[in-house]
């Protein structure tokens, strides 16, 4: 894993790079997305690996999912990745170039796990305190574990702010045992 996220890091930055210059930055966040989900397919990853596949036919696959997505440049930028044989880094590639595009924006996503759904009203308290905290516009990507009793755990970045119920027992176990 290590290895394909250092491998997939110098093509992100190069596509970064030229989306940042055309200001296209969002264009190719959805583009890297549906090619990602797309090489994801195990049905794609065998026409990826195989031999009886060129690169052209492979690359046209992916031009017809990515639909009105694909551009002269993305052609070429998947041209390089299939001559390199880095088409299946996709997913990584995506990933490290959405980091690079909140680094930018100055945004960020955190992910809030609450034992109960969360309502609009905490949603937008928790975004505005992590805004305050962080300096940035926030995404907020939300799930329920009812294991946490109570409470959230927010990840943002490096950031990990545990809240939950469950999390403040243990620290109560450890500091009492």
């Amino acid at each position: 894993m290590a290895e394909a996220i250092t491998i997939a890091r110098p093509y992100a930055h190069a596509i970064f790079g030229i989306a940042d210059d055309k200001g296209e930055l969002k264009a190719w966040s959805e583009l890297l997305t549906v090619l990602a989900q797309c090489v994801a397919q195990p049905e794609v990853q065998s026409i990826i690996s195989s031999p009886a596949d060129s690169d052209e036919q492979v690359i046209g696959l992916l031009a017809n999912v990515s639909g009105k997505l694909m551009t002269d440049d993305a052609n070429n930028f998947l041209a390089v990745l299939a001559e390199n044989n880095r088409l299946q880094l996709l997913a990584d590639i995506a990933v490290i170039y959405e980091e690079l595009r909140e680094e930018a924006e100055q945004m960020i996503t955190a992910d809030v796990t609450s034992a109960l759904k969360l309502t609009v009203k905490q949603e937008k308290d928790i975004s505005a305190a992590l805004k305050k905290r962080l300096g940035r516009d926030v995404t907020l990507n939300t799930s329920v574990d009812k294991t946490l009793l109570g409470g959230a755990i927010i990840r943002a970045g490096d950031t990990i702010i545990d809240g939950s119920a469950l999390g403040k027992l243990n620290r109560l176990a450890n500091a009492i045992g």
